[in-house]
């Protein structure tokens, strides 16, 4: 820790670094920030910085309101887009009170808490999202809704096009931060790019999908466009998932990888991913966390709607990718319903924590889906036993409120918050009369 800090005042020094700006997340995963000058590091480093966390959304009860945020010196990065006029750099900070706890609603915490518990159980858990997001003209509509940068689809190459450009100053900028991209391209939607990062541990993925957001929404400005992580911005359109491979390793060996075993997957694997269905509903409210969510989630483009696992299946909630012959590393397990807008930290937490239940409890992992779910009728999905994604924002809240695994990862404050914050979303959404409802109905009715 000192060779960091060493390194990260020295750094200062030698590019001129004018700002240090300090990152964490409130509990629905908006990025806070606040900036202090150089001199002001070591002091932060040795002590924290004081600030009021009654302001911040779900941090704290006001009668407990002083925090103390703690800069992570592994995190230091300078940010690109800030150019050389006035350099700046970030850190991501951990959340603790005056006498040194860690904050419990600090959500940086719920997932190293997670992480925790895993390593108790001998896994480090690696993720790799792949993130997609919607570029559109200004993010003022008129009546037909926003209005996408080009009319492209899935992979498509549009010469001179925005989103070449885009992507293309965005990985970059990520790499420049130190955040390793493995793949860009258009996505299905008309304005639709994804972005994959390469795998890392979570903690250190959740932190680049913070920093990710601010890249894309900074490129975005300075290309005078504008960039969004909303669910399902257009109707009849694709909406915005963050699949997300997972794994676990022991080690240096990949817990999910069998030889011989069909798919090559572990009995570990197995029991993980028997964790994430039996928990999947539960666990909605966070990695599905807005009303618009749920327009996803039951608008089909490759959203899943049903619980089940399938090999290679894209019309599964989990997916276990195609095995690469010798490449047992690349075992792995991927969950579709996460969308791009979710608090990465809490739904990271939340999958782990539902994959190491399904392993403690020796979970037994239900047949596989082998058709397309999509085009199977009621009755058929029935029969073969794959139970509905929550509807709606108040569906998932239901399943959540009785929840002891969301209950237990999430700790007492932060469920409370998420589940007074939700509800509140879902009521105001509950009382409005929409558009759809004024054309249906008023001049018939």
């Amino acid at each position: 820790m000192d060779k960091q800090r060493d390194f990260v005042l020295r750094t200062i020094e030698e590019r001129g670094v004018k700002f240090v700006r300090l990152w964490f997340t409130d509990v629905v995963g908006t990025l806070k920030s606040v900036a202090i000058a150089p001199a002001e590091v070591e002091g932060a480093f040795a002590e924290g910085l004081g600030f009021d966390g009654s302001a911040i959304e779900g941090l704290t009860r006001t009668y407990e309101s002083d925090l103390l945020a703690h800069p992570d010196p592994s995190t230091f990065q300078v940010l690109p887009w800030r150019g050389d006029v006035d350099a700046t750099a970030r850190m991501f900070c951990d959340i603790t009170t005056p006498d040194g706890q860690p904050a419990v609603a600090d959500p940086r915490h719920v997932l190293r808490r997670t992480l925790a518990k895993a390593a108790d159980a001998g896994f480090t858990f690696y993720t790799h999202p792949e993130i997609e997001f919607y570029l559109l003209k200004s993010s003022t509509f008129g009546p037909d809704g926003p209005e996408p940068v080009d009319s492209a689809g899935y992979f498509d190459n549009v010469p001179g096009g925005t989103a070449h450009d885009f992507r293309r100053r965005s990985v970059r900028m990520l790499e420049d931060l130190g955040i390793s991209v493995e793949y860009s391209h258009h996505e299905g939607g008309p304005g639709q790019n994804e972005i994959d990062l390469r795998y890392a541990d979570a903690l250190a993925t959740a932190d680049n999908i913070m920093t990710f957001r601010t890249v894309v929404k900074e490129v975005a400005i300075e290309q005078g466009v504008y960039a969004t992580f909303m669910p399902k911005p257009l109707s009849g359109r694709p909406g915005s998932g963050m699949h997300t491979h997972m794994s676990l390793f022991e080690g240096d060996v990949n817990a999910f990888f069998e030889e011989g075993a069909q798919y090559q997957l572990s009995k570990v694997g197995r029991q993980f991913i028997a964790g994430l269905l039996r928990h999947a509903n539960e666990i909605a409210a966070v990695t599905n966390q807005f009303v618009n969510s749920y327009k996803r989630l039951w608008g089909g483009d490759e959203a899943p709607s049903f619980i089940c696992w399938g090999h290679n299946n894209r019309s599964a909630l989990i997916r276990v990718p195609m095995y690469k012959p010798n490449k047992g590393q690349s075992s792995r397990v991927e969950y579709r319903a996460l969308d791009s807008a979710a608090n990465p930290y809490l739904a990271y937490a939340l999958l782990l924590a539902a994959g190491l239940k399904g392993i403690e409890e020796g979970y037994e992992l239900p047949p596989e889906a082998e058709d397309n779910v999509w085009s199977l009728s009621d009755t058929e999905r029935r029969a073969l036993g794959y139970a509905p994604l929550p509807a709606s924002l108040d569906h998932a809240l239901e399943y959540m409120e009785d929840s002891e695994l969301v209950a237990e990862t999430l700790g007492e404050q932060v469920f409370n918050y998420v589940l007074a914050n939700k509800r509140r979303e879902w009521e105001e959404y509950r009382s409005q009369v929409t558009p759809f409802e004024l054309k249906r109905n008023l001049e018939m009715l």
